[in-house]
């Protein structure tokens, strides 16, 4: 069964890395994966959330500081180095037939931090801003996702990875998110005061 799972996960990324490939996708796909392509989202952010909720908006800030922490510490820290999978692009045997578009570092793939951090704080900003801006659940995800495909089709994280980082990152920022609204006053997010 795993062998069954491990070999249909190596053909969605086939699909995706290779299948896909096109001169456009090649020329964003490493932009939505930088860490400094979303710096202005992030700041627009802080500064939204400040201007509008004030000392709740710096706390705001604190939690999803909180998510993010959380997030690349259990992807990263604690289920990488037990799961040991390689990535695509250092896998024996499979390296040679991937498409490399960025560099492809020595870290572990399972689960992708990068789909984790990302769902994460997606999830936790629809938690708590939801009853308030109802486009922001499929906004958020898709901005997740495309950072989360992005990884796959450069060649660094195969479909597996990506999603059980999706799944983790969803679950932390549900839980960030539900805990920062029963502490600070959920009335004050739904409406904006």
């Amino acid at each position: 069964m795993l062998d069954q799972l491990l070999q249909f996960d190596h053909q969605m990324f086939l699909g995706i890395n290779q299948g896909l490939a096109n001169p456009l996708f090649d020329a964003i796909m490493p932009l939505l994966r930088n860490k400094y392509f979303w710096s202005p989202l992030y700041l627009f952010l802080i500064i939204f959330l400040i201007k509008n909720y004030k000392k709740n908006g710096l706390i705001c800030i604190l939690f999803l500081l909180l998510t993010f922490a959380m997030a690349d510490f259990f992807s990263a820290s604690l289920i990488k180095p037990v799961a040991e999978r390689l990535r695509p692009c250092n896998e024996p045997g499979f390296n040679n037939e991937i498409r490399l578009l960025v560099s492809c570092g020595r870290g572990f793939s399972f689960p992708s931090s990068h789909a984790c951090n990302h769902f994460a704080i997606a999830m936790f900003l629809i938690v708590v801003f939801y009853k308030r801006w109802r486009p922001l659940l499929p906004a958020g995800l898709l901005w997740a996702f495309s950072i989360s495909f992005a990884q796959v089709y450069v060649g660094v994280h195969f479909p597996v990875d990506v999603i059980a980082g999706g799944l983790l990152g969803c679950m932390i920022g549900y839980v960030t998110g539900t805990i920062f609204l029963t502490t600070y006053m959920q009335k004050t997010w739904s409406t904006g005061s």
